[in-house]
């Protein structure tokens, strides 16, 4: 049977009954079915709460710039699909996606009976392993879906694994407290290989897991140091190499720490084998903190008021978002907020607190089974701000359309809460 892209992702997310199967035996047998080739010369995988896919970025500009071929492996999308699988800087295409969803499918042993099932992210990531095979790339850079120890990316044995942050989120699945959730993350680490951690305050039980695992654990704070001054920062190593790089051109304070576990993993990665390194390493990760590009993280869309989108959806991006809002000048903000249901609305809300002057609340339920409509996060408004003032709106384009309505020319409209929301803002500035 012949499918267009639509109708196979359609199709992914019918055929297993579980949305989420963590696990990596089915995914492994599928991926020796297929052969299992090295997705490239080198890998990094990309773990953590938050902050995974600026580090990715960060990663793929500074490869880049270092005039390696480079692919990364994101997700979820903002827009289309094909934002998931980059290749040299360039989306997959609709053709090179469905060959290699006919390659599983086939491999997989479908349309037998017993064929192994598979998920809608295991079926993104085998895809993404054979596209990054057949390209014949320098360095994968690989984004861990959720936890990291049963994750689907996992199969594949990194050579630099980073672990930027360990906050509540997914506790469903990965733990109830930051020990165990830092454990699970710990399993994308491999015995004897450097990984990095990006956080100042990491919980012992992801320092314990990585012990216990043999891995090299280079800790921000620890092993490697940031100094920020007014003419830029200063990136330094335990071992005595220094660099003063350019502010990265992505915003946000909480950058810096990403940038500077991105650049750990790849010093890491040069001194392991200098085959991956530029002649100019200096050059290359100052060519990258300039060049990267990511969506949705703290990106100005422009206008007056402004809009600001990012993709923030749990306590401790929130969090960076206030550290955002507390270094800007002081004007109104109008949020435009919508949330899935799993996740610490409460928590995000208490975050940000005062700084927000009025919120747009948007429901999420017709976009996704898993969002919450804009009545069930009002309750949660009322229960952690009392004082906050707010309007509900059925769906983010009209919750949007009221912010820009209601807030006046020098303030501020910041969007976020979920990639929903933020792809929806995206698709419509794209349309």
């Amino acid at each position: 049977m012949t499918r267009n892209l639509a109708e196979w992702l359609t199709y992914q997310e019918r055929v297993n009954v579980r949305s989420i199967e963590l696990g990596l035996d089915r995914v492994r047998e599928v991926w020796q079915r297929m052969g299992a080739p090295a997705p490239a010369r080198g890998v990094i995988t990309v773990g953590g709460t938050n902050g995974k896919g600026s580090t990715v970025a960060l990663l793929e500009a500074m490869l880049t710039a270092a005039g390696l071929r480079v692919g990364a492996f994101t997700s979820p999308h903002l827009v289309d699909y094909n934002e998931r699988i980059r290749i040299d800087g360039a989306n997959a295409d609709d053709a090179a996606l469905i060959a290699s969803f006919e390659r599983i499918e086939a491999a997989r042993g479908a349309p037998s009976d017993d064929a192994v099932p598979l998920t809608y992210f295991e079926f993104g990531t085998l895809a993404a392993l054979d596209l990054f095979a057949r390209a014949g790339l320098d360095v994968a850079v690989l984004e861990v879906g959720l936890g990291g120890r049963l994750d689907a990316v996992n199969i594949i044995d990194a050579d630099v694994a980073i672990i930027t942050t360990v906050d509540m989120d997914h506790m469903d699945w990965l733990g109830l407290d930051r020990d165990s959730i830092g454990r699970e993350k710990a399993g994308i680490a491999r015995a004897g290989r450097p990984a990095i951690v990006g956080e100042l305050d990491p919980p012992a039980g992801l320092l314990d897991a990585l012990a216990a695992r043999g891995a090299r654990v280079e800790r921000a704070g620890v092993d490697f140091h940031v100094e920020r001054h007014a003419d830029g920062w200063r990136w330094q190593h335990r071992d005595g190499t220094a660099m003063e790089l350019p502010d990265p051109a992505l915003a946000a304070p909480v950058q810096f720490a990403n940038a500077a576990a991105a650049i750990a993993a790849l010093h890491a990665l040069w001194a392991d084998d200098l085959s991956f390194a530029s002649k100019d390493v200096f050059a290359a990760v100052s060519t990258g903190l300039h060049e990267v590009r990511v969506a949705a993280r703290l990106q100005s869309l422009g206008g007056d008021p402004a809009l600001i989108v990012d993709v923030g959806h749990n306590p401790q991006a929130a969090r960076a978002l206030a550290e955002w809002l507390d270094s800007q000048p002081a004007v109104r903000v109008h949020a435009v907020y919508g949330a899935l249901a799993d996740k610490d609305v409460a928590g995000v809300i208490g975050a940000l607190g005062a700084r927000v002057d009025h919120w747009h609340l948007a429901g999420l339920d017709q976009a996704t089974p898993r969002g919450l409509a804009a009545k069930a996060l009002a309750g949660i408004l009322q229960q952690t701000l009392p004082q906050a003032v707010f309007d509900a709106h059925a769906d983010v384009a009209t919750a949007l359309a009221a912010a820009r309505a209601t807030a006046q020319p020098g303030e501020r409209i910041l969007a976020f809460g979920s990639f929903f929301v933020a792809g929806a803002i995206v698709a419509e500035r794209n349309t």
